[in-house]
C-alpha cells in the first residue's frame, strides 16, 4: 500500500518502512510524527485530502543538504559575490498508513533496547588486590 502527502510545499510517494527526506520539522529524533495532508491512499484520489486518511512516522535524525553555492560576477566590473547555503532537512521513516481515522499502533521497538554494561568494579590496591589474586 502506497499513499502520497503533503509536507513543507512538496509532495511524497510514501509506503510503510520507507525513509524519507523532508522540510525541517521541529521535532527531536525517536519522536512519532503524523501527516494528516494525504493526498492519495492506493489510487483513492482526495478532493483535496483522504477523508479519515493519515501516515505516521517517527523522526530519524535532524541533518542538513548539500552546500549550494551562489556565484554572481558581473564582468569587466570588478564585481563577484559568492555565497553558499545549506538547507535544514529531517529524515523521516514511514512507520504506517491509517485509515478511516485509525489510530497509529504503539512502537514495536520501544520495548526492545539495548542491554546497558554493567560499571566495571575498580581494581583496589595494595593487600585487597593481593587477596583476590591468592
Amino acid at each position: 500500500m502506497f499513499a502520497v502527502i503533503k509536507t513543507g510545499g512538496k509532495q511524497y510517494k510514501v509506503a510503510a518502512n520507507d525513509v524519507i527526506t523532508i522540510e525541517k520539522l521541529a521535532l527531536e529524533a525517536g519522536q512519532a510524527v503524523s501527516f494528516d495532508q494525504v493526498l492519495m491512499v492506493d489510487g483513492e484520489v482526495g478532493a483535496p485530502t483522504v477523508a479519515g486518511a493519515s501516515v505516521a512516522g517517527e523522526v530519524v535524525e535532524q541533518t542538513r543538504g548539500p552546500k549550494v553555492i551562489s556565484f554572481k560576477k558581473r564582468r569587466r566590473q570588478n564585481s563577484k559575490r559568492k555565497r553558499g547555503h545549506r538547507q535544514d532537512l529531517t529524515v523521516v521513516r514511514i512507520t504506517e498508513i491509517l485509515l478511516g481515522g485509525a489510530k497509529p499502533t504503539a512502537k514495536a521497538d520501544a520495548g526492545e533496547e539495548k542491554p546497558k554494561r554493567a560499571p566495571r568494579a575498580k581494581k583496589a590496591e595494595g593487600e585487597a588486590a593481593e587477596a583476590a589474586q591468592a
